[in-house]
C-alpha cells in the first residue's frame, strides 16, 4: 500500500468520510419518510379511507428502520471527534457545543418522544389527535438537521467567534451570528428538499417495484402517486435551493465553484457551461470539453453576459491572504475532478428525478392503468431508489472537500486538525471494523426492507407476528 494512503492523515480523513456518508444515506431517508408517513396519515385523519391506514403502517416501517440506523451510525460518526480529530475538538469545542447540545437535549429528545408515543399510543387517542404525534416527529426531526448544519457552517462560514490568544481555541462570542449565519439559510433548505426528495423517491421506487410484483395494485398505485407528488415538489425547491447556495459559495468560496466547474483561468463574458470535460490536475488545465454558450453565465448571475474567475487567480488571492499565518507552501486547489464531476452527476441526479416523477405522475392519473402497461418507467421508477443516495453523496462531497485545506475555513487546516497520538495501526484496525459492522447494518436495512416489500401490505396484515404494531385490539381497527 502506498505510504501515503498509510498515513495518520489520510487515513483519519478516509475514516471520517465513511462513518459520515454512511450516515448521511439514512438521515434524510428518516427525514423524508418521515413527511410521505405524515401526510398518508393526515389523509386517512381526512378521508376515514382505511386503506391510507394500512399505507402508514406499512411505510412506517421503513420509516423506523432508517431512524434507528441513523442513531446507530449517527454516535459513531461522533466518536470520530475524540478519536481522530481531537486537536479539532479542542480548537471547535466551544462553538460545536452549543448547537450540538441543543440538538441532543432539545430536537432529538423530542423526535424520540414524539416518535415513541406515536407508536405505541395507536389505540389510545383519536385519529385527530394520534396524526399530531407524527407531525411532531417530522418536525423535530428536520429541526435536527438545523442545528447540526449550524455547526457545519460554521465551519464553512465561521461567525460570532473570537481566537483566544493564550489557548489559540475559537470561542463563541455571539450565538445569535451563528445562527443567523448566511452560509445555514442556504445550505440548510437545500439538505431538507433534499431529505424529503430521498423518503418520498424511496416509497415511490418500492412502490413501483410492488406493481411489477403484481401486488395490492390500488395500495401501492395510491402510494406511488403521493411519494411521486412529494418528491416532484420537493425535488424542484431543492433545485431552486441549490441554485441559490451555488451562487453564495461563487462569492464566499470561489475556489470551490471554480473546481465545479474545472474552471483554471479566468471566462470571458459570457461564460459556457462545461458539460463534460477532460481535466490535466498536474499541469492545472481542461484538455478537452463539450461546452454550452451562455449557460455558466445565465446559472451565475441569471443573464445572458458575467464572467466567472478561475482557480489560478483565486490561489494567488488566498496565498495573499493566508501565507503569513499558515506559510508559503500552502495548496490551495481542491480536488477538481471529484468536484468537477460530483456536480454533473448531483444536478444531472436531480434533472432525472424531476423528469422521472413527471412521467409517473402523468401515466399514473391517466384511465384504464396506463402506467402498469410502462414497464420501462416502472423499472426505471424502481431502480430510481437509489438515486437520491447517489445524489446526497456527491452533495457532500462537494460540500466538504470543497473547502480543502480548511476542516474551519480560513482558520484551522485539515492537517493541523488531526489528533496527535493517533496511530496507523489502530486506524486500520478501526476503519476495517467500521466497514464490516456498515457492510452488515447495509445489507441487513437491503434484505429486511426487500423482505417487506415482497410479502406486501396484504399479508402483513394477516400475519400479526410480522406487523410491529399488533396489538390484541388491532383487529377492532387502530382506533377506537
Amino acid at each position: 500500500m502506498p505510504v501515503l494512503l498509510m498515513s495518520v492523515l489520510s487515513l483519519s480523513r478516509f475514516q471520517f468520510a465513511m462513518t459520515t456518508l454512511f450516515h448521511f444515506l439514512y438521515v434524510p431517508l428518516s427525514i423524508g419518510t418521515s413527511l410521505v408517513v405524515a401526510i398518508m396519515e393526515t389523509t386517512y385523519v381526512f378521508t376515514k379511507k382505511e386503506i391510507y391506514l394500512k399505507m402508514t403502517k406499512f411505510w412506517s416501517k421503513v420509516f423506523l428502520l432508517s431512524f434507528a440506523v441513523g442513531v446507530v451510525t449517527g454516535i459513531i460518526q461522533e466518536f470520530q471527534f475524540g478519536m481522530n480529530w481531537s486537536n479539532y475538538s479542542r480548537f471547535m469545542g466551544d462553538i460545536f457545543g452549543a448547537p450540538l447540545a441543543i440538538e441532543a437535549l432539545l430536537a432529538f429528545f423530542l423526535e424520540s418522544v414524539m416518535l415513541g408515543v406515536w407508536m405505541f399510543t395507536w389505540d389510545t387517542f383519536k385519529p385527530s389527535i394520534h396524526v399530531i404525534f407524527i407531525w411532531l416527529t417530522w418536525f423535530a426531526s428536520a429541526l435536527s438537521a438545523l442545528w447540526i448544519l449550524a455547526a457545519n457552517a460554521f465551519m464553512q462560514h465561521p461567525v460570532g467567534f473570537m481566537i483566544n490568544i493564550k489557548t489559540g481555541r475559537a470561542r463563541l462570542t455571539n450565538f445569535w451570528s451563528v445562527l443567523e449565519n448566511p452560509q445555514l439559510w442556504r445550505e440548510f433548505p437545500h439538505v431538507l428538499f433534499g431529505a424529503f426528495t430521498t423518503g418520498a423517491m424511496v416509497i415511490a421506487g418500492m412502490a413501483a417495484f410492488g406493481l411489477i410484483w403484481k401486488q395490492n395494485h390500488e395500495f401501492h398505485m395510491k402510494s406511488l402517486r403521493i411519494a411521486l407528488l412529494v418528491a416532484l415538489l420537493s425535488s424542484v425547491a431543492t433545485i431552486a435551493a441549490g441554485d441559490l447556495q451555488t451562487r453564495y459559495i461563487m462569492n464566499d468560496q470561489p475556489m470551490k465553484f471554480a473546481a465545479t466547474e474545472a474552471i483554471y483561468k479566468d471566462t470571458s463574458s459570457p461564460a459556457s457551461w462545461r458539460l463534460v470535460a477532460l481535466v490535466d490536475t498536474k499541469d492545472k488545465k481542461v484538455t478537452e470539453s463539450v461546452d454550452v454558450p451562455y449557460l455558466l453565465s445565465i446559472l451565475s448571475y441569471h443573464k445572458l453576459s458575467g464572467s466567472v474567475k478561475g482557480m489560478d487567480e483565486i490561489n494567488k488571492e488566498l496565498h495573499a491572504k493566508y501565507d503569513k499565518k499558515f506559510g508559503k507552501d500552502m495548496n490551495y486547489y481542491v480536488p477538481v475532478k471529484t468536484l468537477f464531476w460530483s456536480f454533473r452527476v448531483m444536478s444531472g441526479g436531480g434533472v432525472f428525478i424531476v423528469l422521472i416523477c413527471l412521467l409517473g405522475l402523468f401515466f399514473s392519473r391517466r384511465k384504464k392503468n396506463t402506467l402498469l402497461k410502462k414497464k420501462w418507467l416502472l423499472w426505471g421508477l424502481g431502480f430510481s431508489t437509489f438515486l437520491p443516495f447517489i445524489v446526497n453523496s456527491c452533495g457532500w462531497l462537494i460540500t466538504e472537500m470543497g473547502r480543502y485545506p480548511w476542516v474551519v475555513y480560513g482558520l484551522q487546516t485539515v492537517s493541523d486538525a488531526v489528533s496527535p497520538t493517533s496511530t496507523v495501526a489502530g486506524l486500520l484496525f478501526t476503519n476495517i471494523v467500521y466497514f464490516l459492522l456498515f457492510s452488515f447494518i447495509g445489507v441487513f436495512m437491503f434484505y429486511y426492507s426487500r423482505r417487506v416489500l415482497q410479502a406486501g401490505p396484504d399479508q402483513a396484515d394477516q400475519n400479526n407476528e410480522d406487523d410491529v404494531y399488533s396489538s390484541s385490539s388491532s383487529k377492532k381497527g387502530a382506533y377506537n
